[in-house]
C-alpha cells in the first residue's frame, strides 16, 4: 500500500463510525477503491437480505470525501492527516439492493476548486458494470486543501 493509502486508512480508523463499519481503502497506482466488508449487522432488510440504505449512503459519502483527499495528498511525503471537506449535499441513487457480500466504491472528482468540490461516486459488489448505488456530492473544502 502507498504512503497516501496508509494515511487514508489511518483517517478511517480515527472516525468511529467508519471503524465500526470496517471500511477500508485499497490502492492500485493512482486508483483508490473503498471496501465495505460484509457483516450481518449491515443488513437493513432481512427478507432479501439487503444492506441498510443509511449504510449505503454513508459508504458513498465517505468514498467521495476520501476521494477528494486522495487527489490532494502528495506521494512519498510525510504529511499530517488533512482536515475533512464538509458535505453540502449528497444525492444517492439506489439502483438495486446491496446484497450480503463485500461492496466496493470509487469516486471521480468532477470539479474541485479552492472552496467547493463536486464528486460522483459509484458502488458495486461482484461486477463493476452492475452498480447497486451511485451518488453525487457537493463539498465545502477546508482551508489549505487543494
Amino acid at each position: 500500500m502507498s504512503h497516501r493509502g496508509e494515511i487514508l486508512n489511518q483517517m478511517a480508523q480515527r472516525i468511529p463510525y467508519l471503524h465500526f463499519l470496517g471500511l477500508r481503502f485499497e490502492t492500485a497506482g493512482e486508483r483508490l477503491t473503498a471496501v465495505l466488508p460484509f457483516s450481518p449487522m449491515l443488513i437493513g432488510n432481512p427478507a432479501i437480505p439487503a444492506l441498510h440504505g443509511g449504510v449505503t449512503a454513508a459508504f458513498l459519502e465517505t468514498t467521495a470525501i476520501v476521494g477528494l483527499l486522495w487527489t490532494g495528498l502528495p506521494e512519498g511525503e510525510a504529511v499530517a492527516l488533512p482536515a475533512l471537506p464538509k458535505t453540502i449535499d449528497l444525492t444517492v441513487d439506489y439502483l438495486r439492493p446491496g446484497l450480503s457480500r463485500d461492496s466496493f466504491a470509487e469516486a471521480r472528482v468532477v470539479r474541485q476548486g479552492r472552496r467547493y468540490a463536486s464528486v460522483h461516486v459509484e458502488a458495486w459488489q461482484d461486477d463493476r458494470s452492475r452498480l447497486f448505488a451511485q451518488g453525487t456530492g457537493h463539498f465545502l473544502m477546508p482551508e489549505g486543501v487543494r
